[in-house]
């Protein structure tokens, strides 16, 4: 663009989730930031010679915030099952996801998925996502693996090694070096276009001791990044608290002292409401995966309880599906259904969770809306359904629309930073049928 800046314009524009749809909203983008904003003929009038987007039949949205994948878990969706049923989220881990999946991973495998799922993410309208890496057996340099892929995609990635003593103090070392190597290593290479940054992780209480989580919280706050853990997924993690610490997990987070704003606790499914309590007088962050809880049968999270304590809520895919239209409509339905209350959570929650919320959730600075000072990471979704495009009159339910009707294949354009990633629906520089090919090789890899 040089020194001229980029107009966008659209039909309609959701510049943040909770605010009013703008009819003919346009957004100026320079210096990878929103510049200016305003309906779009008095904006084109302001810089008339600036380059145009003419989204027309489109809605303009911020990019969505993936608080939560897994970018190997693509490579485990025809993974074969385990011989005998698994009959528990305990009996999952242990007999099936841990020795056929997460102990079989190397390099050449996590890259191959990082790049295909980075594609798919961006296809999507995903522009910046947290990512979570269980591969204790590609050890040291496993985050590499993925950060040439994550570069290239060029997305906004925070990309961590979960961290687990459950095979052993030496490798759950290793785990927290890992990550502790990365972030360093992440603004060490930081300048103006570098996307890619580390978090802390560990896993969870069952598999990592008190001194080992202290260690990693502690390393969190002298890197100031967040450390994150999974949290009472299902019933086990609770149960097992309560057996071997006399507590629930929360419970136990809140006596050892880590519980905070620096704690981004996924899942927290299943929880009492002491612990639904701490979490909002303690200020943790939550990511909420709707639809891999479903698939685990793990349960359905009391998002609507945390939200009614203001506690910061972002949506994830987990890996499961990163369509993230489809995430918003498992949250949107799931919660209505299981308070019997069609009016239990509204489409422009659901959105809230899945840009500023997630990328709250996240630390994520000037993302998640479309307004002036803040990163120009947009997407153009295509709204001119069957029943034609939204009128002012309408326009109550253009975010219904979104949620309830739209997928990723409606997204036309995604822009992150100022940069196009995605033009006519096609990944900019991505070679999809490559990108397959190289994943179906290491998925078979990972199946043998």
């Amino acid at each position: 663009m040089g020194d001229r800046g980029l107009i966008v314009g659209a039909d309609w524009a959701v510049t943040a989730a909770l605010d009013e749809p703008r009819r003919n909203w346009a957004v100026r983008v320079a210096g990878g930031l929103i510049d200016d904003s305003g309906p779009e003929p008095e904006l084109r009038a302001r810089h008339p010679d600036d380059d145009f987007c003419d989204g027309s039949g489109c809605v303009l949205l911020p990019g969505f915030v993936n608080a939560h994948v897994h970018l190997y878990g693509v490579l485990a969706h025809g993974v074969p099952a385990p011989a005998a049923p698994v009959a528990d989220f305990w009996g999952f881990l242990d007999d099936y996801w841990w020795p056929l999946v997460e102990n079989a991973l190397d390099h050449e495998m996590i890259s191959a998925a990082a790049a295909w799922v980075t594609a798919e993410l961006a296809a999507g309208g995903t522009t910046s996502f947290f990512d979570i890496l269980e591969a204790p057996n590609a050890l040291p340099d496993a985050l590499s693996a993925q950060r040439e892929a994550v570069d290239r995609s060029g997305l906004r990635g925070v990309l961590s090694f979960e961290a687990t003593e459950r095979m052993g103090a030496a490798n759950g070392q290793a785990g927290i070096d890992e990550n502790v190597r990365f972030i360093e290593a992440c603004r060490a290479a930081a300048g103006p276009r570098s996307r890619v940054s580390g978090a802390m992780c560990i896993h969870t209480t069952f598999t990592c001791s008190e001194p080992f989580i202290r260690q990693a919280f502690e390393a969190a706050a002298s890197l100031d990044v967040f450390c994150h853990a999974h949290v009472n997924e299902g019933v086990h993690e609770g149960r097992w608290c309560a057996e071997h610490h006399g507590m629930r997990t929360l419970e136990f987070y809140d006596r050892i002292g880590v519980a905070s704003p620096r704690f981004q606790a996924s899942q927290c499914v299943q929880l009492t409401p002491r612990e639904i309590e701490i979490i909002g007088d303690t200020g943790i962050r939550v990511s909420h995966m709707p639809l891999s809880n479903c698939e685990v049968g793990g349960g359905i999270a009391p998002v609507l309880e945390m939200l009614a304590r203001d506690v910061t809520v972002g949506l994830g895919s987990d890996g499961y599906l990163n369509d993230m239209f489809a995430v918003m409509r498992g949250a949107f339905l799931l919660h209505r259904a299981a308070t019997l209350d069609p009016g239990a959570i509204s489409a422009d929650t659901v959105l809230h969770m899945a840009t500023e919320g997630a990328a709250r959730t996240l630390g994520l600075e000037r993302v998640g809306r479309l307004e002036p000072g803040w990163h120009a990471d947009l997407q153009l979704v295509d709204i001119d359904g069957p029943t034609g495009l939204p009128t002012p009159v309408e326009a109550h339910n253009l975010v219904d629309q979104l949620v309830l009707w739209r997928n990723a294949a409606h997204v036309g354009k995604v822009m992150v930073g100022g940069d196009w990633i995605v033009d006519g629906g096609v990944v900019v520089g991505a070679d999809m049928d490559r990108l397959r090919a190289r994943t179906l090789e290491q998925a078979a890899r990972l199946w043998s």
